[in-house]
């Protein structure tokens, strides 16, 4: 794993999402850098990480995550919430709170739960990966910018940063491909022990926007914010509104007892 540390103030790590790496935060880092910490980090396989070979197992890179980010607050977007989310159940003495950035606790729909995609659809990226493997990344980038009113952008920025740091490692996209179509820590919601904000864009065609207060209200002292014309990067179309409602909640969470 690689983390890059910018900023200073109250410590905040933030995951990214399936195929991407840290770089894609800049908007957050350019808002929030002057009063937090920001660690941005890049997953095993992933930007700077592409040659770490370790496998992409939640609860083991989540131990190793609190261990060298200690006493912070942990954001995960997409697939990176799963990993935050599973830090913050397991080391809530170490987890100061967590943000969910368009991130479920199920990514697909399932009996009683109609805010995901399709189980095919992660199946079929897959297998899409073999045959053409950058226009299979390209078409995923298009589907995060789908619904947003500012789609056009947010694809541009999308497609210049995710290889900035040379493409992600096929092993490592497979292990996320599978973590998306399998993990469900609905049950874990319950067990949540540190304060939570669940961050969602109206217009996500990857993750319904019911998603996020869904999974907030299984949660004790969750709060759900839906912002209104972004998709599945609310911090690259709405982030002036994801870096207020970033700020708000760590000062929350951050202040003096």
């Amino acid at each position: 794993m690689y983390i890059q540390t910018r900023g200073q103030g109250p410590a905040l790590a933030l995951i990214h999402g399936w195929a991407m790496h840290g770089g894609l935060f800049a908007p957050l880092v350019e808002r929030l850098s002057d009063r937090y910490t920001l660690h941005l980090v890049d997953l095993p396989g992933h930007g700077h990480a592409r040659e770490d070979t370790a496998p992409l197992v939640p609860d083991v890179l989540a131990a190793e995550l609190v261990a060298r980010v200690p006493d912070a607050v942990w954001l995960g977007w997409s697939l990176g919430g799963q990993f935050a989310l599973r830090a913050a159940l397991d080391f809530p003495e170490e987890v100061r709170g967590l943000i969910m950035v368009a991130s479920s606790p199920r990514f697909v729909i399932d009996e009683g739960w109609p805010h995901g995609v399709k189980p095919q659809l992660f199946r079929d990226f897959g297998e899409a990966l073999g045959r053409d493997f950058r226009g299979t990344l390209e078409g995923f980038l298009a589907l995060e910018a789908l619904g947003s009113s500012y789609a056009q952008e947010e694809l541009r920025s999308l497609k210049a940063q995710a290889f900035e740091r040379g493409e992600p490692a096929p092993r490592a996209l497979q292990e996320g491909l599978v973590l998306l179509d399998r993990l469900d820590l609905r049950a874990e919601l319950a067990q949540l022990r540190v304060p939570s904000l669940w961050i969602s864009g109206r217009r996500d065609r990857l993750i319904p926007a019911g998603a996020m207060p869904a999974a907030a209200a299984m949660a004790h002292d969750a709060r759900s914010v839906v912002i209104a014309n972004a998709g599945h990067a609310p911090f690259l179309g709405a982030a002036d509104e994801v870096a207020a409602q970033i700020d708000a909640f760590m000062r929350a969470v951050t202040a003096p007892a």
